[in-house]
């Protein structure tokens, strides 16, 4: 994490495409494929420049020494030496041409190098950049929570009127880097404190504020199963000792809130049985700033991703039965884990999605992520679950995530994401819920009218 605004501002600055640097191979690593062509660092071009400089001393040695026959190592072409005796004309001849061929073309060594896709680096089908696990915060923005009554019921008054429940992520980048940067009037060393002053602890799960009447933004839509959160406080299995687990599966990622609205809102639709039907708008319930954060760990099977939130709406006097029975708390955080596409539903009753609906991820994240082919796991189509190793993996309609609870309240979020980061979202959180509700629906960029929000008063409707 930028310790500095200056750090700060440099770290979300476009990124410059870098030289691909050619790299040693691990002992008993899977060299690179052979025929990847890689364009030669500053570095190589450099050292084939002092081997000509060398070359050229050699000659220049030969002409001044009587001639006389030496014996020359020179590598073949299956890589194995062989001692060749030639005269000093042969010689001379060789090395110009060696100099000639080194100018035309210089060639690393790809067994060296790993291939890079982001630098457009030739490769095989199937050949993938290697890209590393994403630790620390890889995600922060406000998370909203709407649920739907069941059809032909024009408002629920229980859970058992709920038809469907959502949770609606729109990421943001940090609040730090989107400052403006002011000018400053302070001179010699109150300028240079200024400039260093630190960052305050946990400022990177901090969003930007949010954009208003905006409606092109990007977004994620969750159903969540069991229509309620899984609660940190409850146990999940016998005796209370496990957490809850509960499914939720991404339907929805899109950049257009209008039409979001339109998907959220009342329809009417026939069928062949029941004839014409009426499906209620979903009811806003809760709002307030997420962050995702992925743990440190020595070995893959150490590492989990966290998602954590704190609410602005509704206040805690305003909380009532329909964040109770939903499972909303003021502040709660979950484990997240990915279930594989390929690997086949387990357990009673089978649950999840048909294999139609599932997300098709590409092959770089079912081979390095999941490890389909055996490269993790015990069966061909890898682990069955992991935790959010890239970002993008949450960027795919049809992805199926086990929501595993963890920790509530103030003490449990700092827990879970660390580094004083729950005490920041705590803290912007307190600052942001002296909005009103329809400063919610401006962020929405949606009409207030045909999303009801008496919810986020903590009644049902």
């Amino acid at each position: 994490m930028p310790t500095t605004r200056r750090q700060a501002a440099a770290l979300f600055q476009p990124e410059h495409d870098s030289a691909t640097t050619a790299k040693s191979a691990a002992k008993g690593r899977k060299a690179a494929p052979r025929n990847v062509n890689v364009k030669a660092s500053p570095d190589a071009v450099m050292g084939e420049k002092r081997e000509a400089g060398q070359t050229e001393k050699e000659v220049q040695k030969a002409k001044e020494e009587p001639p006389a026959k030496k014996t020359k190592i020179e590598k073949t072409t299956e890589g194995k030496l062989k001692a060749e005796e030639t005269d000093q004309t042969n010689a001379q001849m060789q090395d110009k041409k060696e100099q000639l061929g080194r100018k035309e073309k210089i060639k690393v060594d790809d067994s060296n190098t790993e291939p890079n896709l982001a630098n457009n680096i030739e490769t095989k089908k199937g050949d993938f950049g290697r890209r590393t696990y994403e630790s620390g915060v890889i995600e922060r923005g406000h998370i909203y929570f709407f649920y739907r009554p069941r059809v032909e019921l024009e408002e629920a008054v229980s859970l058992d009127d709920v038809q469907r429940f959502y949770m609606l992520l729109i990421p943001r980048p940090p609040e730090f880097s989107t400052a403006p940067n002011e000018p400053s009037h302070a001179s010699g060393e109150e300028a240079e404190d200024q400039e260093m002053k630190l960052l305050e602890p946990g400022a990177d799960v901090v969003p930007a504020a949010e954009p208003t009447d905006q409606p092109k933004k990007n977004f994620r839509l969750l159903v969540i199963g069991k229509k309620s959160l899984p609660d940190p406080e409850v146990g999940g299995g016998k005796g209370g000792g496990r957490h809850q687990v509960f499914w939720a599966t991404i339907v929805t990622v899109g950049d257009d809130l209008k039409e979001l609205q339109e998907g959220l809102g009342a329809s009417t639709y026939e069928t062949k049985t029941r004839g014409t039907r009426h499906q209620g708008s979903a009811r806003l319930a809760a709002r307030g700033a997420y962050a995702i954060v992925n743990s440190e760990a020595r070995t893959p099977s150490g590492r989990e991703t966290h998602l954590g939130y704190y609410l602005s709406h509704p206040t805690s006097e305003n909380f009532g039965k329909v964040q109770t029975e939903l499972g909303i708390h003021t502040t709660s955080s979950f484990v997240l884990q990915v279930k594989n596409p390929l690997a086949p539903p387990v357990g009673p009753g089978r649950i999840g999605l048909p294999k139609g609906r599932r997300v098709d991820y590409p092959e770089d994240i079912m081979r390095q992520v999941f490890g389909k082919g055996g490269g993790r796991g015990r069966e061909d189509f890898g682990l069955r679950f992991t935790s959010v190793e890239w970002k993008d993996m949450l960027d795919y309609e049809g992805v199926e995530l086990l929501f595993i609870a963890a920790r509530s309240g103030d003490v449990g979020l700092e827990t879970s994401l660390g580094e004083g980061r729950g005490s920041a979202l705590h803290e912007k959180e307190e600052d942001e819920a002296k909005g009103s509700i329809q400063d919610i629906f401006k962020e929405l960029a949606m009409d207030a009218q045909k999303i009801p929000a008496e919810p986020l008063e903590g009644e049902w409707a």
